[in-house]
């Protein structure tokens, strides 16, 4: 006879990957975005970490008290309690006490039990996993970035893509955000399955791909310029949606590949590219995300991955930008950003630039009406 269990409800969506003409034109290029941002936690997150919530109350049956620990302040955990709903299990988020008053009601209102501890991730995590569950034998962890399960679960962003992308001729570029490096791992994995990773040649099949940082939050391209896996002393970046100290170990293997370049830009640009994004695309990101955005804004993304191209060749590639999301942004936090950074970025330029553009523009248009 067959198995009785029901079939678990999905705990994140298969998004859309829609043309940009702001950011095309922009760029310079076809500038496709992959909208993380329209899962259920807001974030990717919700792909890797429902995925391993998920196989792990299959693997224990239905019957069993499973109970989820994340040690995370921002949308690792917001993707576990918004999964541990769907999937009708108790949650635990430890958070550190740098976690804003924001995130902590956002948890406790997805009905997470939110425990507030230490100085950092590091801290938070350790007592989650000492204190906590040793106390609990229905105890399931659940890693923010490093683990395979959760890599697994990103993987369905390139499943999604190689579909999505079929009927405009296929993609030759991504670029996405790296923090712990959970989603670049799952991309780079699920990539190499479908024969994308050939060297960095631009063949047929070929794709190059964009990890971004923000500068204090940078673990991937520091291990990358030391040649080795290594730590940040901190982290100091704005963007602590990215705040891993150190990247997972198989991130580090997998952006070392000649398909991949490594690029840290400053809080100035990602925040700024935040702001430009949002009154082009009427869509708030963090700057977490926003320093994947920035590169189409700055003049940069031609020359960092695709310097031997001229500007005509450059026109006719197509470049996916995940959108990966994130719940830490708002209207007036955007708007502190403007103001704080309004004269520092390069990004700036431009974007002063397209605004005085754009009011000549309707002052003509005032004139002749």
């Amino acid at each position: 006879m067959g198995s009785t269990e029901k079939p678990l409800p999905p705990c994140w969506i298969e998004t859309p990957c829609i043309r940009s003409a702001a950011l095309s034109r922009e760029a310079g290029c076809n500038i496709y975005l992959k909208l993380e941002t329209l899962q259920p936690s807001a974030s990717f997150k919700s792909r890797g970490i429902g995925h391993l919530m998920s196989r792990a109350v299959a693997r224990n049956g239905s019957s069993k008290p499973i109970h989820f620990y994340c040690s995370s302040g921002g949308n690792a955990g917001l993707a576990c309690a918004t999964a541990a709903i769907t999937l009708n299990r108790p949650t635990t988020i430890c958070v550190p006490n740098s976690t804003s008053s924001t995130i902590v009601e956002k948890l406790r209102t997805l009905g997470a039990h939110v425990v507030v501890h230490g100085d950092h991730f590091a801290e938070a995590d350790h007592f989650m996993r000492e204190e906590l569950m040793a106390k609990d034998a229905n105890a399931v962890y659940v890693h923010p970035f490093d683990d395979a399960e959760v890599w697994e679960g990103h993987g369905t962003l390139v499943d999604e893509l190689e579909k999505q992308m079929q009927g405009v001729g296929g993609y030759e570029g991504l670029v996405c955000s790296v923090g712990g490096g959970g989603m670049f791992t799952g991309i780079m994995q699920q990539l190499e399955k479908y024969g994308r990773l050939q060297g960095g040649s631009l063949s047929k099949r070929g794709i190059r791909i964009l990890a971004m940082e923000t500068n204090g939050a940078h673990s991937l391209n520091h291990s990358l310029e030391n040649q080795k896996l290594s730590r940040l002393n901190g982290i100091t970046s704005i963007a602590t949606s990215l705040g891993a100290t150190q990247v997972a170990e198989r991130c580090f293997e997998l952006a070392s590949k000649p398909e991949v370049t490594s690029c840290v830009f400053s809080d100035a640009e990602a925040a700024m590219a935040s702001v430009c994004f949002a009154d082009d695309e009427r869509m708030l990101v963090e700057p977490a995300c926003g320093v994947s955005v920035a590169p189409a804004y700055n003049d940069t993304l031609a020359q960092l991955l695709f310097p031997e191209l001229s500007t005509e060749d450059f026109s006719k590639l197509n470049v996916v930008i995940v959108l990966c999301g994130g719940s830490k942004a708002t209207l007036q936090i955007l708007e502190d950003y403007r103001e704080t950074y309004g004269k520092d970025a390069r990004v700036v330029k431009k974007f002063h630039a397209r605004r005085l553009a754009s009011e000549a523009k309707d002052a003509h248009i005032e004139r002749i009406d």
